[in-house]
Parts: structure tokens; sequence; C-alpha cells
């Protein structure tokens, strides 16, 4: 069995974030083929090209990180009706300096979930797009935009409701078989 390292962004910043319990739910449900590292962002600056001719040590040690990976899964939320911030200038710090972008065919998935009913549909939408210009190749199926209501996952990453429970399993067995499918693991489906 190949065993692929799966690097994972919880998009919210906040300690209590329902992302990070999804995340939970996500690692607990997956296959033993996936382990799966948490890529932290919080300590990085603000992004300028200043910083191009000598990174700092956090921004280093963040690129080695994504390095470090064979995939990439992006757990976030929804503001203002697009990605959070901070996630945005964690991808502005993978990919520069010119010529040095960490996403490049690492294969990526996008998930969240929101208190909202559509969940995090626009957020996925923008963070698609600049994945797509970062040329990380993204399983584009299963969507999932997961309205969070109280008690849904619990803290320690629990799925309360068998349904959802099935649905997301589904969804991480699906990102393993894509993964496997663009690093070349796994037999292309014809």
């Amino acid at each position: 069995m190949t065993i692929h390292k799966v690097g994972y962004f919880v998009g919210s910043l906040a300690k209590q974030s329902i992302n990070r319990k999804l995340a939970k739910a996500l690692i607990a449900l997956a296959p033993d083929s996936m382990h799966f590292t948490e890529i932290g962002f919080g300590d990085l600056p603000l992004y300028s090209y200043d910083y191009d001719a000598d990174f700092p040590p956090v921004a280093r040690a963040f690129k080695a990180s994504i390095a470090a990976v064979d995939a990439l899964l992006f757990v976030t939320p929804e503001y203002n009706r697009s990605i959070p911030g901070a996630l945005k200038n964690a991808i502005d710090w993978g990919t520069r300096p010119y010529g040095t972008n960490a996403f490049t065919g690492k294969p990526s998935a996008v998930i969240g979930t929101s208190p909202g009913a559509i969940g995090t549909a626009l957020a996925q939408q923008s963070l698609r797009a600049v994945l797509a210009f970062c040329n990380s190749p993204q399983m584009s199926a299963p969507e999932a935009y997961l309205h969070f209501t109280p008690g849904l996952i619990t803290d320690d990453g629990k799925v309360t409701v068998a349904s959802t429970e099935k649905f997301l399993q589904h969804y991480i067995e699906e990102f393993g078989d894509f993964i496997g499918r663009v690093l070349g693991s796994a037999p292309q489906n014809t």
C-alpha cells in the first residue's frame, strides 16, 4: 500500500474553529493510506516582495512543510464571500519568490463548513481560482459545502449525524484516490 503524506490547512486561525473540527473528522475518517500533518501559517508576516531576497525563517519553514507532503487539503471558512486573508497570505508566501511555487503539481482538495445555508461555496470558488493559478491539480468532485449545526461534529472530530459521516468518509476516500491518480500510483479511470 502506498502511503500519501497530506498537508492540511485550516483556513481559520480561531482556536475553536468549526473548520478545525471538520479537519479532525476528515482525518479520523481517512483511509490508512493517508497520513496528515497540519501546515500552520498563523505566524507568517504579511507578504511583501521586499522579503524575496531574504525570506524570514518562518516563511522558509512554511515552504519546507509544503515540500514535505505529497498533497494538500484546504479546510476553510468563508469570510466576506471569499477566503480568509490569513490563508491567502499563506498561499502568497508559498508561491514566492517568483519561480519557487511550492504548490506546483501538488494534488489538492477544498472543503469547508459554515453556519450559513450555502456552507462555504463562494470561499471555495475563490480558493479554487487561486489554486488553479498556482498549478495545483484539484479534485473537482465530490464537492463539499457543509452546513454546520451545533453538535454536528464534536471537539474531538466525531461526526454525530450518520449521513454526514458517510458523506465525509466518501469525500476523503475520493481524495485519496485522486492523489493516487495524480501522482501515478493508482490506475486512471477510463
